[in-house]
């Protein structure tokens, strides 16, 4: 019977336990020419691509660890080098977070906030 009511409460003690941060990433390609060779830092690591169709979004989960500023890297299509600095992160942001890359320039709208 005591078995029964510990693996009744298992459950409960499941979904209530511990939350971690995540940032939900996307980066958005909204010029006329496929992006090649994105990556994104941010503190304590990097994610990327190696090609993003013009019109699409790639999509990446992370945790922050440590504290530090955004920066996304790409190459156009006529293989000329671009680089952009974001807004800053700290340890425990969680929430969405949106790079967006026009004929302008690289565009942030940083919606996370801090646990």
């Amino acid at each position: 019977m005591r078995l029964l009511r510990c693996l009744a409460l298992l459950p409960v003690i499941v979904l209530s336990g511990c939350h971690s941060s995540f940032i939900e990433a996307t980066v958005s390609n909204r010029t006329a020419q496929p992006l090649e060779l994105i990556e994104v830092d941010y503190p304590s690591a990097s994610f990327g691509t190696q090609a993003l169709a013009s019109g699409a979004d790639y999509h990446y989960r992370f945790k922050v660890l440590g504290e530090g500023k955004l920066k996304v890297l790409y190459t156009d299509s006529h293989h000329q080098d671009h680089k952009a600095d974001g807004p800053s992160l700290k340890e425990g942001a969680e929430g969405p977070l949106l790079i967006t890359v026009t004929p302008d320039g690289v565009h942030w709208q940083n919606d996370t906030k801090m646990r």
